[in-house]
């Protein structure tokens, strides 16, 4: 292993040794275990089955339609969304290092450029055959997007894009940074009057994010102290009902979770459903979502105002007060949120 660090060496072999003691265990646990980022954990494997990425992201990911049909995963902390399909149509706005990507089609995101540090082209091996991945990951080395070639996939282009956006240092320990924690205002400093007019006054859900940033809020405090007419808490399990009435009922919904480097959408109806213990999951075959209600801490409904009406949202938070995922019911601009998705949620409690 020439030129790879000792700092890396000794990782892999601690890696090695806890896969000896727990064969199953996933490599993100693994790297929570070892007290290291799941970035850091990946790179031993350079020079052997990784490849270190070019970090001109926005580039890599302007050719992801050429992969053909994937699967692309993205997680919070306790949600995953997995969807086969392709990147159908792919939008970059704004300028570097502020680029932001909209993914339309079978898969849907919403990519924040500005958050991606790391990349990797991954060789597998698992029980089911080798799998190719590229894989992105933030400053902390906390991953943001995954994304899997399937039986349909262009192999030979997956291949040649590597080689293209090869990164010059393949041997280099990383060097993550810990996360810097925002400072927010205190609800005695909050003007309570002026936050609740703007929140009465929105056109558009997306003005949500500006008045977050206006008040210097995070976004468990706004639907805490935002008062019971805009947002109310509810059963932290309410997901339960959420996805088990959809089912049933074949209502459509929208399902997001993500990260600060993507935001993953799921558009329409969920059918099979199977709790497994602490994790609510959808099983479809293009979809994939995995509900870990472990993490779960609390639980809103949300409503906004917006030219076409009310938006209404069942929100999940984690005990740190991040997103853990949002449940919308399926609407297209200039069409009214469905009532029975609106009766759903007004039956949680």
């Amino acid at each position: 292993m020439e030129g790879i660090p000792t700092s890396l060496i000794n990782l892999k072999a601690s890696w090695e040794e806890l896969k000896t003691e727990n064969p199953k265990l996933r490599i993100r646990d693994a790297a929570k275990h070892l007290d290291v980022s799941e970035a850091e954990l990946l790179a031993t494997g350079l020079g052997q089955n990784v490849v270190r990425l070019s970090t001109d992201f926005v580039d890599q990911v302007k050719k992801f339609p050429r992969l053909e049909k994937v699967m692309s995963l993205t997680r919070s902390e306790g949600c995953v969304l997995e969807h086969k399909g392709r990147f159908q149509k792919i939008e970059i706005h704004g300028s570097a290092p502020h680029q932001v990507g909209t993914v339309i089609g079978p898969i849907e995101q919403r990519i924040f450029f500005s958050a991606w540090k790391y990349g990797f082209a991954v060789n597998s091996d698992t029980p089911r055959g080798p799998i190719f991945s590229l894989q992105y990951f933030d400053a902390q080395g906390d991953a943001i997007m995954k994304v899997y070639l399937q039986e349909k996939s262009d192999d030979d282009f997956a291949k040649t894009m590597v080689l293209e956006h090869l990164h010059k240092d393949q041997v280099s320990a990383l060097d993550p940074v810990p996360y810097a924690l925002p400072e927010y205002t205190s609800e005695d400093d909050l003007d309570k009057a002026c936050f609740s007019s703007d929140w009465e006054n929105m056109k558009d859900t997306h003005d949500f994010f500006g008045m977050l940033r206006k008040y210097k809020l995070n976004r468990l405090n706004a639907v805490e102290w935002i008062g019971d007419n805009w947002a109310h808490q509810v059963d932290r399990l309410s997901a339960r009902q959420v996805v088990n009435t959809a089912s049933e009922t074949g209502l459509p919904i929208m399902i997001f979770a993500g990260n600060k480097g993507n935001i993953q959408i799921h558009q329409g109806k969920v059918k099979n459903i199977k709790q497994l213990g602490d994790w609510l999951n959808v099983m479809d075959p293009d979809f994939n979502m995995h509900l870990n209600e472990e993490v779960i801490d609390k639980a809103f409904v949300v409503h906004k105002n917006t030219v076409d009406g009310l938006v209404s949202a069942l929100e999940l938070f984690d005990k740190k007060g991040d997103m853990v995922c949002q449940f919308f019911g399926l609407r297209k601009p200039g069409i009214p949120q469905k009532e029975a998705w609106k009766e759903l949620l007004d039956s949680l409690n």
